[in-house]
């Protein structure tokens, strides 16, 4: 009889996958023995498995580049890293050995950019393209870099006032960016972004306020629309218009070579998750060439800001379960040594859904559950899958060792949205981190504690106690 755990995953799933397998009964990631790493470490425990993040920028790089081979694009691709999708040191240092570009969103970004400067991991080369709403500390940081040499800086306008701001502090010329505010989906409770100028809006601004500005070159046109790169009317609709003011804007604008698609490629958030990023890129590529060329304007070079791409599947956050409770004669509840409303705020901000899976006990017969956090707020749980309206996980009748789950691919955003240690709900304290490489010459991986277990004392410092 087919009842088992290990049963239901290899039934359901094209099972094993490329960062998943099996021995003993025990989960691997990456190959990486999971329960030897939760021996060591405990739990809850926060995982960064570091050469995703370099494969994942190779990956991206490939199918771009491969993309302009096919149609013989005229125009580079140079891949930015989001930074507001993980700030952490060692996110950016794996990031910058893929020779990158990187992105920020704001004032204290540029703080970093200094920072990995002084440290020799970037020049004043590097494109450090600047995006989002600029209060006025943000636009003197960025006139700063500007100013101390780093040429390639590009602040992206998100509104016509930040220009007279940076016009003013700059002591050098420099490159700009303009955002399009592009239209939402219908589902959204306004029609078009809040962020960047309006498509009808852009040409008379450059004419007016840029084109006879000695000091000042447009570079770039910035697109990027919430819902990610989708292969859907809406996506190709918008990227399309956006194709035709670059080509509106390039034939009265020589210095203007660069067009900006933003994010949005996916991460894998199931283990059916099904994407065509080889399409996705080539019919990208296709369109931008082809409306170009119809307009007859040379093909831009191509820059894109992937940060959960980036940085997502390379995390894991592990969990055990401390008890089982029977609530009524349905609802099985499963409580595990946390909390997702810190931990993975996702989950209950957005609805966002990670892969799941145990961790150890794949030989017990499977059931369903409610996954339950140790605040007392009612939406701390976690109860269905991006493809089912269910968790299904092994009993815990009869075992002798905990029960240990993984939510994967949480690399991106959960700190900065939960607030890395400061004040979480119930006073629930950061789980460690750890990273985890390759040794290059064994081959074997290796770990090291990036943050110990969030302690009292910091949390009663920063309450004034």
């Amino acid at each position: 009889m087919k009842n088992k755990y290990t049963d239901l995953i290899e039934q359901t799933y094209d099972w094993p996958q490329n960062e998943f397998s099996v021995e003993d009964n025990e989960l691997y990631f990456h190959n990486v023995p999971l329960m030897d790493i939760i021996k060591q470490y405990g739990t809850p425990l926060k995982i960064t498995y570091l050469p995703k993040i370099s494969s994942q920028i190779q990956r991206a790089k490939r199918l771009f580049n491969v993309a302009m081979a096919k149609v013989d694009y005229k125009g580079s691709y140079n891949y930015c890293y989001c930074t507001k999708s993980s700030h952490f040191s060692f996110v950016l240092e794996e990031a910058l050995k893929n020779d990158i570009y990187l992105e920020t969103s704001s004032a204290y970004d540029i703080h970093i950019i200094n920072a990995l400067y002084e440290q020799g991991l970037i020049n004043k080369d590097m494109y450090v393209v600047c995006n989002g709403f600029k209060r006025l500390q943000y636009v003197e940081n960025i006139a700063g870099l500007i100013n101390s040499g780093f040429e390639n800086t590009i602040p992206v306008l998100d509104n016509k006032e930040e220009l007279d701001q940076l016009d003013g502090m700059l002591e050098r010329p420099c490159k700009l960016g303009i955002r399009i505010a592009a239209e939402e989906e219908p589902k959204f409770d306004f029609y078009t972004s809040r962020l960047g100028i309006r498509y009808n809006d852009i040409v008379e601004f450059y004419k007016k306020r840029i084109k006879g500005n000695k000091k000042l070159k447009l570079k770039m046109l910035h697109f990027f629309i919430n819902t990610g790169m989708k292969d859907t009317a809406y996506y190709w609709n918008e990227l399309n218009k956006c194709i035709q003011v670059y080509c509106e804007l390039k034939k009265i604008c020589p210095d203007l070579d660069s067009l900006n698609i933003g994010g949005g490629f996916p991460i894998k958030n199931s283990l059916n998750f099904d994407y065509d990023y080889e399409y996705m890129a080539e019919e990208i590529v296709a369109q931008i060439k082809s409306n170009c060329n119809l307009n007859g304007v040379e093909e831009p070079n191509i820059f894109t800001e992937f940060g959960s791409f980036t940085v997502g599947e390379s995390g894991a956050t592990l969990f055990s379960v401390l008890n089982q409770k029977q609530q009524n004669d349905r609802e099985r509840w499963y409580m595990i040594d946390s909390s997702f409303m810190t931990t993975l705020p996702d989950i209950w901000g957005i609805d966002q859904r990670y892969p799941l899976l145990a961790i150890n006990h794949w030989n017990k017969e499977y059931q369903r559950v409610f996954l339950g956090g140790l605040t007392c707020d009612s939406e701390d749980f976690y109860s269905g899958e991006s493809h089912s309206n269910a968790v299904f996980l092994p009993k815990l009748d009869d075992v002798d060792e905990p029960l240990y789950v993984g939510f994967f691919h949480t690399g991106a955003y959960q700190e900065s949205v939960g607030g890395f240690g400061g004040i979480q709900h119930c006073l629930t304290p950061a789980p460690k981190h750890i990273l985890i490489d390759i040794d290059k010459e064994t081959g074997e991986y290796y770990t090291r504690l990036f943050a110990k277990e969030q302690s009292y004392r910091s949390m009663l410092r920063i309450l004034g106690y």
